[in-house]
């Protein structure tokens, strides 16, 4: 922490009170309460990081205290001070959230260790609750971009589906974000703070992927000179998430359902059985129901995997997206590349919108990405356009459903509705996704008589 540790100590005893708190105010910002009435005012109304609490006060004791301190948000390390001693009270104590019992009369060394410890603690909190919101930020729901109608059904299918145990199979073409999915899923679910573990199916053949699965123990095959935890033990509580699980070998295939239908399994070479406290969701670019036909699928399998099925589209099929996807990829990669690019020519959104993206929302990304850090003005012009898609036979003639914009007042209009559709209505966040401010996006509705 930059700034002093906040502690706040609760003690009807003044002498004692006031000695605490001249031996930790070096260290510590201190603030003092003589009950636990006045302690919870004072815990709503600033941030403290450690509460030291004494146990035996009229009206609130510290259990019932900390009981309420621990509800708060953000709620503070709880360190209990008891003239008192017995285990009992410890265990209690514990067991309702305390960071760690101290007893009176106070050993201001051992306390300190206390404390420090209970720093410590509270960094690395505070470290994973920022690590969590920077994920979540990535893979969030939000971080899936599109306004179109089949994107849409997409949405509302990952809200219903996320707070479930249902397996899940995301289908869709190479590119189209179905990692993206899988981890909105996880993170919308009661896994959230859970793992979540990515086993890209296609790229292991079939003794490392087994072993990768499932692990394996000492001297189970050659090579194998220690244990190894398999996926499923490392997403414990969490979800796995296999990509391209079209490509298992079958007899991988007979394990998966084995785990799917018990919830249990081996390592390679081991003889307990492990359960799989895990939420699968597996994914693939190719369709399982003719795989299933062909005989290259196990059907039950299938069936297992296919509880619930989220399609996502190719990129050719959600037009009305290009726009958006252009203007959120200019904005992200502009800042990560270090370069200012402030508008994108009308004529670049006619181009990528007669073209078919057969590499999808991936491949929009790439080509953005490369107009950015090749361009030599502040503005993304056609010439920026990869030859090949410039040059594309397609280009400038518009594919089913193209609304092209013929001036650039219609294509910034465009953009605003996108953005505005995107946002659900909140002119906040689309001005925000323009990358203007919100008095600029008023004038333009304005101006554009929307």
């Amino acid at each position: 922490m930059s700034r002093k540790p906040v502690v706040l100590i609760v003690e009807d005893e003044k002498n004692t009170r006031e000695g605490l708190d001249r031996a930790l105010r070096r260290s510590y910002s201190t603030l003092q309460a003589d009950s636990g009435k006045q302690a919870l005012e004072m815990l709503r109304a600033n941030t403290v990081d450690i509460l030291l609490s004494d146990l035996r006060m009229p009206a609130m004791d510290g259990l019932a205290l900390i009981q309420q301190a621990l509800r708060l948000d953000p709620k503070p390390i709880c360190i209990l001070l008891t003239a008192y001693g017995t285990i009992e009270t410890a265990v209690e104590a514990m067991k309702s959230g305390a960071y760690d019992f101290l007893t009176k009369p106070v050993n201001l060394d051992q306390l300190d260790i206390i404390l420090q410890r209970a720093v410590r603690s509270r960094s690395l909190e505070q470290e994973n609750r920022n690590l969590r919101q920077q994920l979540n930020r990535k893979f969030g729901l939000e971080n899936i971009i599109g306004v179109s109608p089949v994107m849409e059904t997409v949405y509302e299918m990952i809200r219903q589906v996320a707070p479930t145990r249902a397996t899940v199979l995301i289908q869709g073409e190479s590119g189209t974000g179905k990692e993206l999915v899988a981890h909105a899923l996880h993170n919308l679910s009661a896994r959230e703070h859970g793992p979540f573990i990515p086993v890209h199916c296609a790229a292991l053949p079939r003794p490392l992927l087994e072993a990768e699965l499932f692990g394996h123990e000492k001297g189970a095959f050659t090579g194998a000179s220690e244990r190894r935890l398999g996926r499923f033990e490392l997403a414990e509580g969490g979800t796995l998430f296999l990509d391209e699980i079209s490509d298992v070998d079958p007899a991988i295939q007979v394990k998966l359902l084995r785990v799917l239908e018990e919830r249990r399994f081996e390592r390679i070479g081991g003889q307990q059985t492990l359960d799989a406290d895990i939420r699968l969701i597996a994914a693939t670019n190719r369709d399982l129901e003719s795989m299933v036909n062909e005989g290259k699928f196990r059907q039950d399998l299938f069936y297992r995997l296919n509880v619930v099925r989220i399609v996502l589209p190719p990129l050719r099929d959600r037009l009305d997206d290009i726009p958006v996807l252009t203007r959120h990829f200019v904005k992200e990669l502009a800042a990560e590349n270090n370069k200012e690019i402030e508008d994108i020519a009308p004529d670049v959104l006619d181009v990528f919108m007669s073209y078919s993206w057969p590499g999808n929302v991936r491949e929009l990304r790439n080509v953005v990405e490369r107009m950015i850090v090749l361009a030599r003005t502040r503005k993304l012009t056609v010439r920026d356009i990869p030859p090949p898609i410039r040059d594309n036979e397609d280009a400038g003639s518009p594919r089913s459903g193209l609304r092209p914009a013929t001036t650039m007042k219609e294509a910034h209009k465009q953009m605003i509705v996108a953005a505005l559709k995107s946002a659900g209505g909140n002119r906040t966040r689309a001005a925000k996704q323009l990358g203007i401010s919100r008095r600029t996006l008023h004038r333009k509705l304005k101006e554009y008589n929307l």
